[in-house]
């Protein structure tokens, strides 16, 4: 741009003095024809002089400004090396790299929000694996290296109020066809919020039953959830849900005062495309914060909770899907699939304290197996009520950093006499980026009644150290 202006104001100069001379009043009484035209030759000489001049500066002045391009390329973009040969030598220069376009995805459908992510976790166990989980004697386990969840999901939201989500696991469990993993659903579920008084929800989800059950597997503080909490809550189900905070509204301060949940669900577990018989199971779920603010200065809470379930079942449905109920002869526990059909009614209630860096988690699992006759059929076992219940203290030495955690768990499967399994579990997580980069390491005493009672079967008590790197994406 002033290369430009320079010139077109020299040609204009130019110009003008060429017209000033030309028009210039002939005064004939002291100048003669040839002394004019001899000042107008000196002056067009003069001008074609200072013409050159110009060229010259305005030729040094582009070639500064290309070396400054060249120069600048490094600073305005990725670059590459170039090797050029003339035959003789070869030369290395930095040259701009075209640049790549960006990768992107569009979602396909109409949705205002679109979310990847999901987590991995892995463990290293040592000791008695799993004793905790009435895992020894028959059903023991030797020392592993475990991925323990490793979990992709998508959730979305769109402007009608719906929302969504599709979550699948790499790891299911200890080991599924032939001692293969494989793939499979997790939560897949379709919500509807335009009430929040009043959301429905279907597909596939932890039915609401049980405080540590329906708490987040990257949130727990402990490695593994309790075994009372494993062996009486029904985990992920397919079905219906009504739920939500009826203050939202009518008491907007208050919204998180009550939350409810109530569903019907098939009963017989997740990725299960069929249904046991007739009957579903009925859930239902009560969550209240009566209290939600400063106490001591520090940030607290309290929250109650309480559950209730009734489920007619098959003969063949494992009643005990995540962890396991049934007493085998030595006191270790296996999944327990009835051998005869069942009705079966549960209750839980549940309260967790928070008192800045102190957390408080108490809960007690009741439920009660009843055989029935189908068909003329009788079920095949006797009645049992299992029970459970665990209190767990936590307290960050550290601020969100380093956290210590102790809990006390207990489970009576009441199918023979003196079955019951105790554990005790101390603890530290260090929070290296929240949830999403969490290290954790968990050492687990556990003591078994029946084989205390007898020893002909060995041990009576087991320990375990636990460990785990927590990635979420």
């Amino acid at each position: 741009m002033f290369i430009t202006k320079l010139i077109s104001r020299t040609v204009g100069m130019g110009l003008a003095a060429v017209i000033l001379l030309a028009v210039q009043p002939l005064r004939a009484e002291t100048s003669s024809e040839s002394e004019r035209l001899q000042k107008l030759e000196r002056a067009v000489e003069q001008l074609q002089k200072r013409n050159a001049e110009l060229e010259k500066e305005v030729s040094s002045l582009k070639k500064q400004a290309t070396s400054s391009a060249a120069a600048a390329v490094p600073a305005e973009g990725p670059t590459k090396s170039k090797v050029t040969s003339d035959g003789k030598t070869y030369v290395e220069k930095n040259v701009a790299a075209p640049e790549k376009p960006p990768v992107y995805v569009l979602p396909r459908g109409p949705e205002i929000k679109l979310t990847l992510g999901g987590f991995i976790q892995v463990n290293f166990e040592d000791g008695d694996v799993s004793a905790f989980e009435g895992r020894f004697g028959l059903t023991a386990l030797k020392d592993r290296f475990r991925l323990r969840r490793a979990r992709i999901n998508l959730t979305g939201e769109f402007a009608e109020n719906f929302d969504f989500k599709i979550e699948g696991d790499f790891e299911n469990s200890d080991g599924i066809s032939s001692n293969r993993t494989d793939f499979s659903g997790t939560d897949i579920f379709i919500n509807w919020h335009a009430i929040p008084e009043a959301n429905i929800k279907v597909g596939q989800w932890k039915a609401p039953f049980g405080l540590e059950q329906t708490t987040p597997d990257t949130s727990l503080f402990t490695i593994e959830r309790s075994l009372p909490t494993g062996a009486l809550t029904p985990e992920r189900q397919i079905g219906i849900q009504l739920w939500g905070k009826p203050f939202t509204n009518l008491w907007p301060e208050q919204k998180d005062l009550l939350t409810y949940y109530a569903g019907i669900f098939n009963g017989n577990g997740r990725n299960t495309t069929i249904n046991d018989n007739n009957n579903f199971m009925a859930v239902g779920r009560l969550e209240l914060m009566p209290f939600k603010g400063k106490l001591f200065g520090q940030d607290s809470s309290l929250k109650l909770g309480g559950d209730v379930l009734n489920s007619r079942d098959d003969k063949g449905t494992n009643i005990s899907q995540t962890l396991n109920l049934l007493v085998n002869a030595d006191g270790s526990l296996s999944p327990y699939v009835l051998p005869g059909a069942d009705e079966r009614t549960a209750w839980s209630a549940d309260a967790w304290l928070t008192i800045g860096p102190f957390d408080l988690i108490g809960e007690y699992l009741a439920e009660d197996v009843d055989g029935r006759t189908v068909a003329g059929k009788a079920p095949g076992f006797a009645n049992f009520d299992p029970s459970g219940w665990y209190v767990q203290g936590s307290y960050f030495i550290l601020p969100k950093k380093l956290q210590a955690v102790v809990k006390w768990e207990e489970l009576d499967p009441d199918q023979v006499a003196n079955d019951n399994i105790r554990s005790i579990t101390g603890g530290l997580n260090y929070y290296i980026h929240g949830d999403s980069i969490k290290l954790m390491v968990n050492y687990v005493h556990t003591w078994s009644d029946f084989r205390e009672a007898h020893p002909q079967f060995g041990d009576d008590q087991f320990d375990e150290v636990i460990a785990r790197v927590q990635v979420m994406f």
